[in-house]
Order: structure tokens, then sequence, then C-alpha cells
């Protein structure tokens, strides 16, 4: 099996090997949750508002339950500590808002294409957090960062 890493530049490698990166990552990937839940918590009556237009009742519980996930699962990211179930419930929330936020399968023409886009870029974002929590999981198997 070849070692794909003696093809990186040594600048990359640099990069890579520098101790701030993996928690710059962490916390990059995240960062939208974390803000959205402080302000979802600075504004609790507009966090109640936003889950009872998605119909969502009673609104205050989905609001702290929202609250809950991102500040809590972000804060499990970026801290290194159950590195899978901060990312994964960060994963299953933000599938959850995909669907029922941005059903652009029951929309069309310019809205449908926004919010067709906007859903394929939770699914990346979820794509993302997988990453991190396969990347956090092989870190742990191999005693590294």
């Amino acid at each position: 099996m070849a070692d794909y890493r003696t093809e990186d530049p040594r600048w990359v490698d640099q990069i890579l090997d520098w101790k701030w990166t993996w928690l710059l990552a962490r916390t990059a990937i995240v960062g939208i949750f974390l803000v959205s839940g402080i302000l979802k918590l600075a504004d609790f009556p507009a966090a109640i508002a936003e889950q009872e237009r998605l119909g969502l009742y009673p609104g205050a519980l989905w609001a702290g339950l929202t609250v809950f996930v991102q500040i809590g699962g972000s804060l499990l990211v970026i801290a290194r500590r159950y590195v899978w179930l901060g990312a994964g419930a960060l994963g299953v929330f933000t599938a959850l808002a995909a669907i029922l936020a941005h059903g652009f399968w029951t929309m069309h023409g310019a809205a449908r294409f926004e919010a067709m886009n906007v859903f394929l870029e939770h699914l990346g974002l979820i794509g993302g957090l997988v990453t991190t929590a396969l990347v956090a999981e092989h870190a742990r198997r191999s005693g590294h960062l």
C-alpha cells in the first residue's frame, strides 16, 4: 500500500501536523451550531416561535432541546470528549432540520432550487460531522491527538 503522505507538499504536512489544526477544525465544523445555540438561548422567545413555525409544539420544549443539542454537542466535539456522541447528535439534528425546514420536494421554481441547495449543504455538513467522529475515533485507537 502506498504512503500517500509522502505525496503531500511539505507546507501541507506542516499545517496538518500543527498542534492547533485539529482543534480549529473541530471548532469550525461545530461553530454554526454553537453560535446558533447561544443566540437561541439569548432570545429564547424567538427560539420558541421558530419551533412553532415549523409545527413543533410545545415550542418551549423543542427550543430547549435544540439549544441543548446545539451547545452540548458542540462542546463535546470541541473538548474532544465523546466526539461520536456530540457529532452524532448534531448530525441527527441537522438531518431533521433539513427535512423539516428545507423540504424542496414540496416546492417549485426558484424556491425549490434554493431549498434544495440548503438541503444539500446540510448533507455536506453531516458528512463533515461523520468525518470528525471518524478522525477522533481513529486518533483514540491509535493513541494520537
